[in-house]
């Protein structure tokens, strides 16, 4: 189902000219290894031609209306926007023990992790307002999942990770990796700390790969999450702004 949405209530981190379009947005069903998933597109069917593609792996509570407003911002911004699914249609994750079974699985079976984000990445082929050019950004798990696509070679123009767990498997590395890899972090993120931010940058460096860093002092794991006790409103506004700098140079 696709519905016209008016962006009025997402001024908060729009310009005024962008926060006056409206888009068209919808789920997407799509398979991969023969299992549905259910993303979400979001573009502006007035412009003549998109800016380019970004999509959005979700956090690992699953396809949200987070994952959807974020996709309605950059709609307003001329982006279509594609927030992909790695867990599965039928997945309904209810709380805490859900979402570390569904992340965890794919944790612990990085072939399958990678063929569903490959899968999803090919299916942005089909979407609506769907172009050549296409970046791939995620938050917390998604921002995992976005270094996975990395590491797996994901024929992509950009990886961008927002507090994003930042732990390298066994195995793996960013010799496959083509694109520019961007990371917004919080100096005091519990999960993923400084050294590991630093450790990612050293093999960043290492593979040759186009990098950078944005670091926000006392931001916590979760500061773009709009509800949480981490939410940072100073640090979310500045990442924000910096991801759609580094997109308008990708595109």
């Amino acid at each position: 189902m696709t519905r016209t949405i008016s962006l009025i209530a997402l001024t908060a981190l729009l310009p005024a000219t962008a926060a006056m379009a409206e888009i068209e947005a919808g789920y997407h069903q799509y398979d991969v290894g023969g299992t549905t998933f259910e993303g979400y597109v979001a573009h502006n069917s007035n412009l003549e031609e998109s800016k380019g593609t970004v999509l959005i792996v979700h956090d690992w509570d699953g396809m949200t209306d987070y994952e959807e407003r974020r996709a309605d911002m950059l709609a307003a911004q001329g982006y279509t926007a594609f927030a992909i699914d790695v867990y599965g249609a039928d997945a309904d994750p209810q709380g805490m023990e859900d979402y570390q079974e569904l992340s965890g699985a794919l944790y612990a079976d990085r072939e399958l992790f990678q063929e569903r984000l490959m899968g999803s990445i090919a299916e942005a082929a089909n979407i609506p307002g769907a172009t050549d050019a296409m970046v791939i950004q995620g938050y917390c798990f998604g921002g995992a999942a976005v270094l996975e696509a990395a590491r797996a070679g994901a024929d992509l123009d950009g990886f961008v990770s927002f507090h994003g767990g930042l732990d390298t498997p066994e195995g793996q590395d960013y010799s496959a990796t083509t694109a520019p890899v961007m990371l917004f972090h919080g100096s005091a993120d519990p999960v993923s700390g400084m050294d590991a931010l630093a450790s990612v940058l050293d093999q960043l460096q290492e593979a040759g790969v186009e990098h950078g860093a944005e670091i926000f002092g006392g931001a916590r794991h979760s500061f773009t999450v709009y509800g949480s006790g981490d939410y940072d409103l100073e640090a979310d506004t500045a990442s924000w702004n910096s991801l759609l700098a580094f997109l308008d140079e990708t595109f």
